[in-house]
């Protein structure tokens, strides 16, 4: 295949300073949940992008100094010599396919506890730390100014040393450096506070410092957000930035730029769409001759062009479609496009964050694995033997499967007891907001149709005999689960009605199915992500009264995560659905539902005709016990596995990564006591 000639322009090189992008795909700085903490890991994964064709890749945050400290989150660092010898992996991986490197240094200010090396952290005033750790941060005098400036440039020096080509100063996000350009925040009365031209000064230092000590080799970024506060979606309240960034726009060899609300520059698809950020960059571009890159979930090859030509951008950069498809870039110039898993914004890898652990994809289940299991998003290896697979369900796990299976050169057979293909994220796609969930099924099914050795069976209910008679040496059991009508208080499961009111507790699968109910609803939401608000919405959208209920403290609590749990409240909030935090579900009788506050046990009761419980679900699994159970008369004549939601009930991501791993895993050697490389510093034998 050949490229189509309509994308020429994004393989187009562009210097940067003293360096040059070989083409117009930017990796971003995005966290990992790696950091200083897996090198390896990181190294291997960001290698895999620049294989893929992202002409620049970026590390995360790179703190310059112990006093700029964010454990539990696994930051990157530039401390000392030791971080030079790590990043190396880095900066080698990249290099070795032609890409550039950047690094972006980092201090937190007032957003960074300390918790690990409990230095006090250093702002432009004492002020309560902004992530809500119960600390204040130093006031910084003028001689902690010139000490911070200090610690800067040995850092970009460092960032030099370890092979990077772009280093970045980094002036947004709520960190120290967007503090100094604050005007609320910043009310000094020194040479650094008060006027426009003194709260942009130590910006100004830093660009030009970094340039004095590195900039004959590397090229100085600097991150900047190009409105001052935030506002209705699509409508920026500018402020002084345009002012800001005249004053500073020639100095820096590269502009990133970002806007106030991250919960929109990183915002998932169910209120976000691609390319969110164009009002914001409405006018940078005016200003400045420099290069600019902006983010904006860009998965189409057209839209990227677009941005380009129309001058919204110069590069296009991407974290989050990047670690769904680390070969968007190599797919686009090979005249693949088709072929591209696109991002489906349910911000999963930004979790990997928020929890301090290694990231993770819905799309694609081999991040974070290069390294640690060796695996490949485009390789795999071919099959053992010419063995036979029968998968039964085509949901996520089993979809992935098939295609794992099927890229291995297996004959495989998909049986699906329905009509669509797809399981849970066929449904859930069809829910409010959801629709590029979609993405996981049609990614596979496009894969799976132009593969002559898999056969997708629809409508084919399978049962024992059934199975048998296939005559599979191997046997994939992907059916799923079904959600739950009781309530898990931790302990057990619990029923909330009994008689006549219990047909009246439904799931989101009734709801899914088409049963809805027909009176005011209670929604109570024992699961925390995105489904108790995303029924709660189809429900009001069909005319009804409907009331929310969680027993955490707040809506959605695990979707914190995935930076939308402020955005999932306020849409609730805004259609007029009513609202019960702390309280957990007591009872119901057909027309009323008990709730007991979380802290006090207080009673109190909410008019319901019915209850939809979004808590927990039941793998159907029955199929899987009853081939076990035919087996003891004797040994089954293929190998049996569950995998998904059908072994252990868990979010969409989950369920692709396990059928993957069993694509994979099949017919090879595992060490079941040592499955994976474990990324760590090894002390090594006689150390004190």
């Amino acid at each position: 295949m050949t490229r189509d000639p309509r994308y020429d322009i994004l393989f187009e090189p562009l210097k940067i300073g003293p360096v040059t992008a070989p083409n117009r795909f930017y990796q971003v700085p995005h966290c990992t949940g790696m950091g200083f903490l897996r090198p390896r890991t990181l190294a291997a994964m960001r290698g895999v992008k620049a294989e893929g064709g992202w002409g620049v890749v970026c590390t995360e945050y790179n703190s310059i100094h112990p006093t700029s400290d964010d454990l539990p989150h696994a930051y990157a660092s530039l401390w000392d010599d030791s971080d030079v010898r790590a990043h190396r992996l880095m900066t080698d991986a990249v290099h070795k396919h032609g890409s550039l490197a950047g690094a972006e240094l980092w201090y937190g200010g007032a957003r960074s506890p300390n918790m690990m090396s409990r230095l006090p952290p250093m702002d432009l005033a004492s002020v309560p730390n902004t992530a809500g750790h119960p600390f204040q941060c130093r006031a910084m005098d003028k001689d902690d100014i010139r000490t911070f400036r200090h610690w800067h440039r040995r850092a970009a020096i460092r960032a030099r040393d370890a092979g990077f080509d772009i280093v970045y100063v980094y002036a947004t996000h709520g960190y120290l450096l967007s503090n100094f350009l604050n005007p609320r925040m910043n009310t000094r009365s020194d040479e650094y506070g008060g006027s426009l031209e003194n709260r942009v000064r130590l910006v100004r230092e830093l660009i030009e410092e970094t340039k004095e000590a590195v900039g004959d080799t590397c090229a100085v970024a600097v991150r900047f957000s190009s409105d001052e506060e935030v506002g209705e979606d699509g409508v920026p309240i500018y402020g002084e930035r345009r002012e800001m960034f005249e004053m500073l726009q020639s100095l820096p060899d590269l502009w990133d730029i970002n806007i106030a609300d991250y919960s929109l520059e990183m915002g998932v698809s169910r209120f976000v769409k691609e390319a969110p950020l164009e009002p914001y960059m409405s006018w940078v571009k005016s200003v400045t001759d420099k290069p600019v890159v902006t983010v904006g979930r860009f998965t189409s090859p057209d839209t990227m062009v677009s941005q380009i030509k129309r001058g919204v951008t110069d590069f296009i950069g991407a974290a989050r479609p990047s670690i769904a498809d680390p070969f968007l870039p190599k797919k686009i110039e090979e005249g693949r496009s088709e072929e591209i898993r696109e991002c489906i914004g349910c911000n999963i890898c930004y979790a990997g964050d928020s929890l301090s652990a290694p990231i993770r994809c819905t799309q694609n289940p081999t991040m974070g694995e290069e390294w640690r299991r060796g695996w490949h998003p485009e390789i795999i290896s071919e099959k053992a033997t010419e063995g036979r697979v029968l998968v039964v369900g085509s949901g996520p796990a089993g979809l992935e499967a098939a295609r794992g299976l099927g890229k291995r050169g297996y004959e495989v057979m998909l049986a699906e007891a329905g009509r669509e293909i797809g399981g849970r994220v066929t449904r859930e796609a069809a829910l409010p907001g959801m629709s590029e969930y979609i993405r996981v099924r049609d990614y596979r099914k496009q894969q799976l149709l132009v593969m002559p050795n898999v056969d997708i069976f629809r409508e084919s209910m399978m049962d024992v005999a059934d199975v048998m008679a296939v005559e599979a040496d191997h046997v994939a059991i992907a059916t799923g689960s079904r959600w739950r009508p009781e309530m898990f208080d931790d302990e057990m499961f619990h029923q909330i009605a009994t008689g006549d009111a219990a047909a009246r507790v439904l799931t989101p699968d009734d709801i899914m199915d088409g049963r809805l109910p027909d009176g005011p609803t209670l929604v109570y939401d024992g699961d925390g992500y995105y489904m108790g608000g995303v029924i709660a919405e189809h429900l009001h959208r069909v005319g009804l009264d409907v009331t929310y209920c969680t027993p955490a403290d707040s809506v959605s609590r695990w979707a914190a995560n995935t930076s939308e749990r402020w955005r999932i409240r306020t849409h609730m909030m805004t259609l007029g659905i009513g609202i019960e935090t702390a309280h957990s579900i007591a009872g119901f009788d057909g027309h009323t539902a008990r709730l007991t506050c979380a802290y006090t046990g207080a009673d109190r009761a909410v008019s319901a005709s019915h209850v939809v419980m979004v808590t927990a679900r039941t793998p159907n699994d029955a199929l899987y016990y009853d081939l076990l159970g035919g087996a003891r008369a004797g040994a089954l004549p293929f190998t049996l596995r569950r995998i998904g939601d059908c072994e252990a009930p868990a979010i969409i991501a989950s369920a692709v990564y396990a059928g993957h791993r069993y694509a994979r895993e099949l017919e090879t050697v595992v060490d079941i006591d040592e499955p994976l490389r474990h990324d760590r510093v090894d002390v090594g034998l006689g150390a004190n």
